[in-house]
């Protein structure tokens, strides 16, 4: 199979007219579909449960974006059991006709791009840009994955030993989980699925109860490519009910977990567990949160960096684990730069619900991150300075202003705790190095960006800013698949490089064969 060389799906441009109208086509479409039952799909076979419940639109959190089943540990037991019939045959299936599948599901989503988008837009608050960098990531993820599924089947670079022919065979796990975010609910869910399936895996998907509509949407894709049945098998339900069953069964093979923290750190403790009749040690892969820094120097474009830490703090409501949440600034343009970033907060964000194409700023997303959100900022106000924002906005809808609090200690909560919302803390360095040494005062080390043109300064956090993802002079958010292989140190989890061409090896074991050669007298 030859194909072309990998390269990033371009951005929608929607300044262009016709982008525009295409976009306000899609949200009608799919604004006309809202409401719907969705079925748990086990092996090709679609159930109903008794009981049920709801996705809402964060921007309208009484409107209902699907109805979903709640799983039970019933379901478990035979979502698990159709996982591992498929993968008896699915895993030799070969290499070439598994990605094939997957350029197929890639082709119907570059068809569906704007729709895929606009289930965003309703389901977990999206603006339209936001929305459609999910999808553009998540097509990138099937080309990539793709080709390095190719690469990763062919024959492997070994030492010659001239007594034997040798080979290095890359071969798949077994059944696992895929627990994916309401964060990026098509991008990563998409990701950690891709790259378990090429590789010869079978999944059983349990989508965030935030977000389940847009997993049913991929899992048609996957439907009507026609993947075998049990491959990709979805399993909604609540974490209690049905995720720590899927952890902790004795047949999960492996767990690809995007998240939190707390949630990372629960799932590895319960797979490390050896359950009665276990026989492998099970795979975590995990990203878990980050409380990322930008840095700025005093040499450097004040106007530059406080758009970047704008975009990085505030993009998507700050609720990515990428989001720059700390300013980290020295104290010789410290109060020149919160002049110029309070600014910058006011004119580059606009408020409202996101089905509006100018509208960059939405809700966050549902009902306890916004009570979780507002305790923060009003503990901020006792460890800093409120420079901008803290006020609930809407009552129809989950809004928060874009919060800015000042004057903070490096070690305070608001400067220590993941908060996942838009709250951006400002903490004042009395130098660079001493900038740099805050930024790695956390339990996480996933991105972080510094801001200066001093190229000795620019070494020194080369060397020293202990993170997965360093930004140089750009935000720290807004990673590229195959430019930007993504993963994080300590905390955040561990540090798998989505997006890279390492990512594929986790849902994989080496095995080697090694056969002496024999000369016929």
């Amino acid at each position: 199979m030859n194909l072309p060389e990998f390269k990033n799906q371009p951005l929608t441009d929607f300044s262009k007219p016709e982008n525009r109208q295409a976009m306000e086509q899609a949200v009608a479409k799919v604004r006309v579909s809202l409401g719907k039952e969705y079925q748990i799909m086990l092996g090709g076979e679609r159930i109903l449960s008794a009981q049920k419940f709801n996705s809402y639109n964060p921007s309208c959190s009484k409107e209902v974006v699907g109805v979903f089943q709640k799983g039970s540990r019933d379901l478990v037991n035979r979502a698990i059991a159709a996982a591992e019939k498929a993968f008896e045959t699915w895993k030799r299936t070969p290499a070439e006709e598994r990605v094939r599948l997957l350029l197929k599901v890639s082709e119907v989503m570059k068809q569906r791009r704007l729709e895929l988008a606009a289930w965003m837009v309703f389901e977990v608050g999206k603006s339209w840009v936001e929305a459609d960098a999910d999808v553009a990531e998540a097509i990138d993820f099937a080309e990539f994955y793709g080709r390095e599924m190719l690469r990763l089947s062919g024959p492997q670079p070994l030492v010659k030993l001239e007594s034997e022919d040798n080979e290095l065979l890359y071969i798949p796990l077994g059944a696992g989980v895929i627990i994916p975010p309401w964060n990026f609910p098509l991008a990563i869910l998409a990701g950690m699925t891709f790259a378990a399936v090429v590789t010869g895996n079978t999944v059983i998907v349990k989508p965030s109860s935030d977000s389940p509509t847009i997993a049913a949407q991929l899992m048609k894709i996957f439907e009507e490519v026609r993947f075998p049945p049990g491959v990709v098998n979805f399993l909604t339900g609540s974490g209690g009910e049905i995720g720590d069953p899927l952890v902790a069964h004795p047949r999960t093979r492996f767990i690809a977990f995007t998240g939190s923290k707390e949630v990372g750190l629960r799932i590895n403790e319960l797979a490390a567990k050896t359950q009665p009749g276990q026989i492998w040690i099970k795979r975590v892969i995990a990203e878990m949160g980050g409380k990322d820094s930008i840095v700025v120097d005093s040499e450097t474009d004040l106007d530059e960096a406080a758009a970047g830490v704008v975009v990085s703090a505030f993009g998507y409501q700050g609720q990515k684990c990428s989001a720059c949440s700390r300013a980290i600034v020295v104290k010789d343009v410290y109060d020149e730069f919160l002049l110029r970033l309070a600014e910058k907060t006011r004119t580059m964000l606009k408020s409202g619900n996101v089905e509006q194409g100018d509208v960059n700023f939405g809700p966050v997303i549902n009902e306890n991150a916004k009570k979780s959100i507002v305790d923060y900022i009003e503990i901020g106000k006792k460890e800093g300075r409120l420079l901008t924002g803290g006020e609930v906005i809407s009552s129809q809808g989950y809004f928060i202003e874009p919060t800015i609090i000042a004057d903070v200690d490096p070690k305070a909560r608001i400067s220590q705790e993941e908060i996942f919302g838009p709250v951006l803390t400002v903490v004042k360095a009395r130098d660079y190095d001493e900038a740099i040494e805050i930024a790695n005062n956390t339990e996480y080390g996933l991105t972080g960006a510094v801001y200066s043109l001093n190229p000795q300064k620019i070494e020194k956090a080369r060397r020293e800013f202990h993170v997965g993802n360093l930004y140089i002079n750009r935000k720290c958010t807004g990673a590229l698949v195959g430019v930007h292989p993504f993963g994080g140190f300590n905390m955040s989890g561990t540090d798998s490089k989505a997006g890279g061409r390492d990512y594929l090896l986790l849902f994989t074991q080496a095995k080697v064969v090694s056969k002496k050669v024999v000369t016929l007298t």
